[in-house]
Parts: structure tokens; C-alpha cells; sequence
């Protein structure tokens, strides 16, 4: 690596240029055919007020020489992960976008992770949608019937209600479980047909030895993932698969949505801030060398809103896909219409955050905050009929929803004290030093519950700033004054969001232990019905209630369950003493 200090020794050939400050630091890094021109253009004066700053902190150029432009392309990529410039063009906080990994082990598990290692694992993502990921691994996991466990010690409870094919009890070969895999595999790459079409040849095969309970089981998979299908919107008559790429800027923040065409359908959208002010084709570019850094399922075209001219993307594409990839533009038909729908998403996303990061700004001002509020946790307790407690804490990050970082906790407090019930809860939340601290805590509740989280939190020794927001009239409570606070109609909604998430969080959770209490109390003194059962019974009707509503048939049907029992579950809920 070379450094120099006039722009004018510089090579005139192709490479990659690291502009540093006085303290060695990172600003930006670049590429080009030419190093010469391409730094030289910098040196001029520069409409963009961003660029201005840097250029006034540049002191020194580095510079890499390369064989070719690909080569180049792929050492920007990797300067700009290793040093996250703060001048380029960047996925904004994309450490928080999950991923669903596949473990390169010898029976594979599948699992969310937001860490990629080279590890021989395969991953699939980033996804921005978190409760969405969840549901599909939810979904994958009990339509294939993978294992979960870490270690594999035994048959476990999924084993025995058929959740798992139990590989660490011999429940299957090897062989067969990979293939398995491969399955998964073809639909996380939104390739369901092929999917399809290999369990139709096992049904038939399943049918012709005469295993017609095998071939059920197919048969249901099948319906299973035509009803995800069902569910997508049709694009095209043509089986293609496409990758649609469009953004929108305002600023030094933009949008990019990127519409995944598989089989002709469109099967998922994702869509990423981006950070840094540049040129519209430059942040589109910048985007797709880091979206497709990162190993995915790479189509055979990709449409982008503009023409980005830059042939090495396409060869660098190519080489990663392991077939052609074409990257282009079209001015008119069905990928025009494709890519207006990606640029209304992404301009539609764009203002919602705009109005959110005005509603942080003001709340900032409105309750004396020293910054931002970026991170934002609210607590609240669940204390149905003075039993089974719980307590949550849902965050906010930039405003919006953070699920994977929900907590929830069973109170330990005896009796009906909610003020004792939420010091509890800040004291467990925050005593830890590797907890990450908020930038505001907002508590479900008035002046009361209030100072119960004030005291906690002096005694964890942490100072943050904490507001309360009462249930019934809504007003906002600081610590220390009487009378509830004015905020602006965006900041409030925002704070009423995150008190709803908290509150239905907590509330999902008390539910669910109530739930099992009931069960336990129910169904223990029902002849035939064993943990494996009671479990089985939960799983597929969710609830005591659905339990008590089935028909004997439907009980039935539950796995691990049988007629005689079916009848006498059937039976205790209808009895005069359960009536």
C-alpha cells in the first residue's frame, strides 16, 4: 500500500484510493480505472456540502494497485467492511438484519443468526423483518421436521410429538436428512416448485410400496407450501427468477427496496436505509457491491432503476452465481412496472422514517433528553388476578420495533404490589453491567410506577433518563414534577406505540403461563394423558379453550393420541362438574 499527499502522483491506472485524516483515520475508499482522474475530481469544487467536509479533513492518499476492475471492485468491497468509512455510502446499522443460517454440521440445523462466518454454513438474508423471519423458521422447522437441539444427547420432547425426525436416535439416515436440507435449501431460495415437485415423486413412490401414511404426510407438505404461494403476488406468466432493485434519496439518507422475483412471483421484499449523500446511480451501485457481498441466492437478471454502466458488477455477479447474471435497466414493459412498484415502496418507507426521526427529534427537546432517543425500552408488568406475573421490556431502535431484542421476565414478587413488582423488573433489567443502556426508559404507568422505577434505578447505580406515560389519560410524567409534560401528537404516538408493544408483550406471555397452569390442572386428573400428550394437545390447538372445544375426532387426530383417550378428554370438558 502507497501513500501520497498530491493527488497528482497518482497512477493513472486501475486500483483502489483510501483518503485518511491527520490521525490515520479512515475517511473513504473508492475505485477506479483510473486512480489519477478519479481522485483528481474530488480536488474540484463540490456541489455536495458532505463531500466538502471531508475534503477539508483529508490529509494523505493511499492507494492499491490491481490487475483488472473486478479485482478492484472486490478489494473496495472489503476495505469498506473492514474500516466503515464514514464518508461512504453504507447499509445503515445492518449488524441488526438477521440471517438464516443452514450449520455446516453432520445432520445441519437451521437456525436465525446476525453473524456470517466462514464457516461452511449457508445463509440466506439479511431479512429486515424479524417476526417474519421467526415465523418462517417456525414454519420450515415444522413442515421438514429438522432438529433443534444444540447437542445431540437423545430423543427429545419434539421427537416424541413428531416435531423431529430424531437423527440422534436413529429416526433417520443421513443420507435422507440431508436431502432434506437440499429441500429447505430450494425454499429459502424461493425456488418452491422444485421443492414441490420433489415430494410429489416421493409421495407417488411412498403410494406405490403401499405407505399410505408416509404419503399423507407428503401430501400435506405439499398443500402446505402451495398456501405460501397462494399467498404472493403473481408477476409474470414466465417462470423467471429476478431480483428488482430501486431507492429513493433525501439527503444524506436513502431507501433501497429490493423485490425478489422467484418463478415468476414475487415471494419477498426487503428494503435497507442507506447513509451517505452521493450521486443516485453512485448510492445505487455502492448498494448492490454490498447487498450481494453477503452469500445469497444470486438470480439470473437483476433490474435496477438506473442504468448503472458499470459492466464489472455484472462479470463479479457472474462469478459468484456460477452462470451469467445480467444487470440492467429497461425503459418500459413488465420490469419498468416492477421497478416503479420498488420505488413507490421505497419512497413510501423513506417519509415514514422521516416522520419517526422527527418524532425522535422532538422528543429529545420536549423531555430535556441529552440526545436522540435511538434506543428506547418500555417496561410493563402483566398482573391478570394477582397471578402468575410477568414482566416485559420491548425496545425501539430508531423508532421502529426491535422483537429480537424483547425480554420477557416471570415476577418473583408475592401478592398484588405493582410499584414492588416494578422495581423488580428494573432491577433485573438493568443491574447487569453487560446490559445495553437506553437512551430513554418509558414506563407503563403514572407518578407511582414512576418512582418505583426511579428507586430501582438508583440502586443498579445507572443513570437514564425514564419517563412515565399513565394508562388512562395518557399524560407523560418526568421524574419530579407534579403535573404531566406536553409532548407533540408524533412524539406521543410514538411513545403509545412502544407502551402497546410492551403491554401486549407482557400480556401474550402471562396468557401463555396461565395457559399451562390450566392445562396441568385440567388434564392431570384424565386417564392416559402424560406430558408428551398434554404437550402434543398445546402445540395443536394453542390453548386449554381449544382443547375443551375439539370434537373427539379432532382430538384424535393430534399426534400421539388415540380414540379411547380422545373420548375421555372429550368427555371431562363436557361432565357436569366442568360445565
Amino acid at each position: 500500500m502507497t501513500g501520497v499527499r498530491d493527488p497528482g502522483k497518482l497512477p493513472d491506472r486501475t486500483g483502489v484510493y483510501i483518503f485518511r485524516d491527520e490521525n490515520d483515520r479512515v475517511l473513504y475508499v473508492g475505485k477506479s480505472v483510473s486512480i489519477r482522474k478519479r481522485v483528481a475530481s474530488y480536488f474540484r469544487e463540490q456541489e455536495n456540502p458532505r463531500l466538502r467536509v471531508m475534503m477539508r479533513h483529508l490529509d494523505s492518499i493511499e492507494y492499491i494497485l490491481t490487475e483488472n476492475e473486478k479485482e478492484a471492485l472486490i478489494l473496495e468491497s472489503n476495505l469498506i467492511k473492514r474500516y466503515r468509512p464514514p464518508y461512504n455510502v453504507r447499509l445503515k446499522d445492518d449488524k441488526r438484519y438477521p440471517f438464516i443460517k443452514i450449520t455446516d454440521e453432520e445432520y445441519p440445523r437451521v437456525i436465525i443468526t446476525r453473524t456470517i462466518g466462514d464457516d461452511g454454513a449457508r445463509y440466506y438474508g439479511p431479512f429486515t423483518d424479524t417476526g417474519a423471519v421467526r415465523k418462517t423458521l417456525r414454519f420450515i422447522k415444522s413442515l421438514f421436521r429438522i432438529r433443534s437441539c444444540r447437542r445431540m444427547d437423545g430423543p427429545c420432547l419434539n421427537s416424541q410429538i413428531d416435531l423431529c425426525h430424531a437423527p440422534c436416535d436413529g429416526g433417520i439416515s443421513r443420507e435422507d436428512y440431508l436431502e432434506i436440507i437440499e429441500r429447505v435449501d430450494l425454499f429459502f431460495q424461493g425456488r418452491y416448485l422444485e421443492v414441490i415437485e420433489a415430494l410429489e415423486v416421493e409421495m407417488r413412490d411412498a403410494s406405490s410400496r403401499l405407505e399410505f401414511e408416509r404419503a399423507a404426510v407428503i401430501r400435506d407438505q405439499i398443500e402446505s407450501i402451495r398456501e405460501v404461494m397462494e399467498r404472493q403476488y403473481a408477476a409474470f406468466t414466465d417462470s423467471i427468477d429476478q431480483d428488482i432493485v430501486a431507492l429513493e434519496t433525501s439527503g444524506d439518507n436513502s431507501v433501497a427496496v429490493v423485490l425478489q422475483i422467484r418463478d415468476g412471483k414475487i415471494t419477498g421484499k426487503d428494503d435497507f436505509m442507506l447513509r451517505g449523500s452521493a450521486d443516485r446511480r453512485e448510492i445505487l451501485e455502492s448498494f448492490l457491491k454490498q447487498y450481494y457481498a453477503i452469500p445469497r441466492y444470486i438470480p439470473s437478471e437483476i433490474l435496477v432503476q438506473y442504468p448503472i454502466g458499470d459492466e464489472v458488477i455484472a462479470e463479479w455477479l457472474s462469478e459468484l452465481r456460477g452462470g451469467e447474471v445480467k444487470v440492467h435497466s429497461p425503459e418500459g414493459g413488465s420490469g419498468r412496472r416492477l421497478l416503479n412498484i420498488a420505488w413507490k415502496n421505497a419512497s413510501v418507507i423513506l417519509k415514514q422514517k422521516g416522520k419517526v426521526k422527527d418524532a425522535l427529534i422532538e422528543l429529545k427537546g420536549e423531555l430535556k433528553l441529552p440526545s436522540i432517543p435511538r434506543r428506547i425500552e418500555g417496561l410493563d408488568i402483566s398482573n391478570i388476578g394477582g397471578d402468575h406475573a410477568t414482566g416485559s421490556v420491548a425496545v425501539f431502535m430508531d423508532g421502529k420495533p426491535a422483537p429480537e431484542l424483547y425480554r420477557r421476565y416471570r415476577i418473583r414478587t408475592r401478592g398484588p404490589d405493582d410499584y414492588a413488582m416494578m422495581r423488580e423488573l428494573v432491577m433485573r433489567r438493568y443491574s447487569s453491567d453487560e446490559t445495553e443502556k437506553p437512551d430513554l426508559v418509558l414506563i407503563d404507568g403514572g407518578k407511582g410506577q414512576l418512582s418505583a422505577a426511579l428507586d430501582a434505578l438508583k440502586s443498579c447505580g445507572v443513570d437514564v433518563p425514564v419517563v412515565g406515560i399513565a394508562k388512562r389519560e395518557e399524560d407523560v410524567y418526568l421524574p419530579g414534577l407534579s403535573e404531566p409534560v406536553e409532548v407533540s401528537d408524533s412524539a406521543l404516538q410514538l411513545l403509545r406505540h412502544l407502551r402497546d408493544e410492551a403491554h401486549r408483550f407482557a400480556v401474550e406471555y402471562h396468557r401463555r403461563i396461565r395457559d399451562r397452569k390450566s392445562l396441568e390442572s385440567e388434564l392431570d386428573s384424565i386417564r392416559g394423558v402424560g406430558p408428551r400428550r398434554k404437550r402434543a394437545l398445546l402445540e395443536h390447538f394453542g390453548s386449554v379453550e381449544g382443547i375443551g372445544n375439539a370434537s373427539v375426532e379432532e382430538l384424535a387426530a393430534v399426534r400421539s393420541m388415540n380414540r379411547p383417550v380422545a373420548e375421555r378428554i372429550y368427555r371431562h370438558f363436557r361432565s357436569d362438574d366442568n360445565g
